[in-house]
């Protein structure tokens, strides 16, 4: 019924891929939304919290609320900026940069897996055809 649906199909294979990356990160003590964030911070430290929403295509309030949550574990800092008191500047802490390999080597467990269920050329094909029409939509 929905084989030519894009909603219904990407939604099916985001949930699908949710389980995935949840179980990546629960040894970590991270959501999958939380350690995408905190990968961007160790990657990007500085990042303005509007730049972090931009890199991460979500909104504002989203972006907030993940904060939020990782500067209660104590994993980010958020610094005021000089030319813009409504900016804040997101900086790992010692504890983020200590969880970094870890991070990273949960991250490439499930992109392996993934690559070898889909193989690595139809899985490279397949995530450059979904940021082509994330961007041309939206």
């Amino acid at each position: 019924m929905f084989d030519h649906c894009l909603y219904f199909n990407t939604t099916a294979l985001a949930r699908v891929l949710e389980r995935e990356w949840t179980k990546a990160f629960k040894p970590l003590g991270l959501t999958p939304s939380q350690a995408f964030m905190l990968r961007v911070v160790l990657e990007k430290p500085g990042l303005l919290q509007s730049a972090l929403a931009t890199e991460l295509v979500i909104s504002r309030a989203t972006t907030t609320r993940t904060l939020d949550g990782l500067q209660q574990m104590k994993l980010l800092v958020r610094r005021a900026t000089e030319h813009d008191g409504r900016e804040s500047a997101i900086e790992p802490t010692v504890l983020a940069v200590a969880m970094r390999d870890k991070l990273n080597l949960a991250s490439g467990e499930v992109t392996k897996r993934l690559k070898k269920g889909l193989g690595t050329a139809h899985f490279d094909e397949t995530v450059a055809k979904v940021r082509a029409a994330r961007s041309a939509i939206g």
